[in-house]
């Protein structure tokens, strides 16, 4: 039932009361005149309707009274009008209201209910007005909120306004009587509206006020656990809420506040900060002990071995818990010497007990680098120490790229050869052209770097280099025979003795103009040639055909090689270069036929 409701209803069971019970017939014999007696007739001027007139009881029945209002007739009140029915007596006087003068029996309409309801209507709206604080019984409930009884008057108050929280059972506050403030009054429809709330509320503005003044940053204070979020807790200190954030719960981690704190809970808690301005406290719990970060120095030194339990585990790292309030970080590349770990929960796993080296303390961001690998000493440095420069290892290819080839020495461990370190005598383009995966090899160690965790390999290393030697070997003007290995745009690769290429240029085929190398001269093929040029820092031997037939000079042999190495480009890009020039006449070729 709405407010609105209520009242009209209350007015219409105030209209109606008195009707329905027993009649009463008043004493007229003490204020009309003999005349009036005799004739019967009474001035009905000198009574108006819907005022309210006093009277006296004359006589008192089971259920009802009989009352002398000074007219010809005597009226009668119920029983159930009076509040208390035991201590009404003959020659009481009482006010009424004169709903009518006579009925349909010619008798006088009387309410004392009404009466008592405009005396106190009146009087409450006199002596109160709205925003005035009055005392209220909490009467009965209805839809919204509770009918309140204020000395005689009804009156309504809503449930948002019973309490400062929300209500759960509104039956509680029943029978109860509490001080109200009057927040409306409608003459017209003779409705008030009361609050108990606003007084609440500016009571406990007036304590937070006070408290507030009391409190200063440092203070341990008692309080209660108000509410509890995803990011903290609420504490009553007793009119001020403070809010207790999680990342001061404990030194420790924690993933939420209900880990540690229930709704109810009192608890003592160390004021971090307040803002006067707009009535807030920031409280801390981890305050009341000592920060574990103020001895870790001491505690767990670098190198210093520690044990401790993984918390939590991120795809860069795993962080181990060594004490509460103290967590240090292993780092993935902290985890393994030799393995390339990609996600931290390959290696460990969250509640397990792990050993660690501490290798770095950073106290102001309160973060310790630990590791796992260090546990155990770095097998680059056993290599290194093992297989000095020099040695010679053997090992299963297991990779390669186009720079170099990976080979397994021992333990996971691999070394590299690059293209460059296999071969003395012809460059290599791509380590498939002399090794293949999974193939065993020996190499030499070039060197082992433990800091970067490099080893360089060589296989060329194994001989030694032909062309340390080569004047012994070779000479200008020498014939020498050999296999054509390579055909470019610009002349022959001639595999030689001792593995050593020779490069018969385009002009030294013939003493006729040739116009393609492969014209005259085909892979696999035997040659014979004379040595017109030997260049031992570009690693380079000049060969002449022509200079084979007959008739060829020393001046000759001068000539042809002035001409060759006027035509050549630097050795270093001697293949690459025939290459290209290669691939591109062949795409001639190609279009020409």
């Amino acid at each position: 039932m709405e407010y609105s409701e209520t009242k009209n209803l209350n007015k219409r069971k105030q209209t109606k009361m008195a009707k329905e019970t027993s009649k009463v017939y008043v004493d007229l014999s003490n204020t009309l005149t003999m005349e009036e007696l005799l004739t019967g007739a009474v001035k009905s001027s000198n009574f108006a309707e819907d005022t309210i007139i006093s009277g006296k009881i004359v006589e008192k029945r089971q259920d009802s009274v009989l009352v002398d209002i000074g007219y010809k007739a005597e009226g009668m009140l119920a029983s159930t009008e009076f509040k208390c029915w035991e201590d009404v007596k003959v020659g009481d006087s009482v006010d009424v209201y004169l709903e009518s003068i006579e009925n349909e029996n010619n008798m006088p309409e009387l309410s004392l209910s009404k009466a008592n309801f405009i005396k106190a209507w009146d009087k409450i709206t006199s002596e109160y007005g709205e925003g005035s604080i009055i005392k209220g019984l909490m009467k009965r409930r209805v839809k919204g909120g509770i009918i309140i009884d204020l000395e005689g008057v009804e009156a309504f108050l809503p449930g948002s306004q019973i309490d400062i929280g929300p209500v759960k059972n509104m039956d509680e506050f029943i029978g109860k009587e509490y001080d109200l403030k009057i927040l409306k009054i409608n003459q017209e429809r003779k409705n008030i509206v009361v609050s108990r709330r606003e007084l609440l509320e500016e009571s406990r503005k007036d304590r937070r006020t006070a408290l507030l003044k009391e409190m200063d940053r440092d203070q341990v204070r008692k309080g209660t656990v108000k509410n509890i979020t995803d990011f903290g807790a609420f504490i009553d200190l007793g009119g001020v809420d403070g809010l207790l954030h999680i990342t001061d719960m404990s030194w420790g981690r924690i993933s939420h506040p209900s880990e540690m704190l229930e709704v109810g809970q009192e608890i003592e808690v160390v004021v971090l900060d307040i803002d006067f301005d707009k009535e807030r406290v920031s409280l801390g719990l981890k305050q009341k002990t000592r920060n574990p970060w103020d001895e870790v120095e001491g505690k767990y030194p670098v190198g210093a071995a520690i044990k401790g339990r993984v918390v939590n585990i991120m795809p860069y790292g795993a962080f181990v818990e060594l004490e509460q309030g103290v967590e240090g970080l292993i780092h993935v590349s902290e985890m393994s010497w030799t393995k390339r770990i990609t996600k931290a929960g390959d290696v460990v796993s969250v509640g397990e007990e792990v050993e660690a080296i501490v290798l770095d303390i950073d106290k102001e961001n309160k973060k310790i680098s630990l590791g796992l690998r260090q546990k155990t000493r770095n097998p680059w440095e056993v290599l290194a120490e093992k297989y000095p420069a020099g040695s010679r290892v053997k090992g299963k290819v297991r990779n390669m790229t186009t720079y170099g080839a990976f080979v397994e020495i021992e333990n996971d461990i691999d070394g590299m050869i690059h293209v460059s370190d296999m071969s003395w005598t012809r460059k290599i383009n791509n380590p498939n052209e002399v090794l293949k995966v999974g193939e065993e090899v020996e190499a030499v160690i070039l060197d082992i770097d433990p800091s970067q965790q490099r080893i360089s390999l060589g296989i060329k290393q194994l001989e030694e280099d032909p062309w340390a030697g080569i004047e012994s070997i070779y000479k200008i003007g020498d014939a020498v025979s050999g296999k054509v290995t390579k055909i470019t745009a610009f002349g022959a690769f001639i595999e030689l003795s001792h593995k050593i290429d020779g490069l018969v240029h385009i002009s030294q085929i013939s003493k006729d103009r040739v116009e393609k190398v492969k014209d005259k001269l085909a892979l696999g093929q035997d040659i014979e040639a004379r040595v017109i040029k030997i260049d031992k820092d570009e690693r380079r031997i000049g060969l002449s055909i022509k200079a084979m037939e007959e008739g060829f000079s020393e001046a000759d042999l001068k000539a042809a090689e002035q001409e060759v190495t006027a035509a050549l480009p630097p050795s270093g890009n001697l293949v690459d270069m025939g290459d290209a020039l290669g691939k591109a006449f062949e795409g001639l070729d190609t279009d020409n036929e």
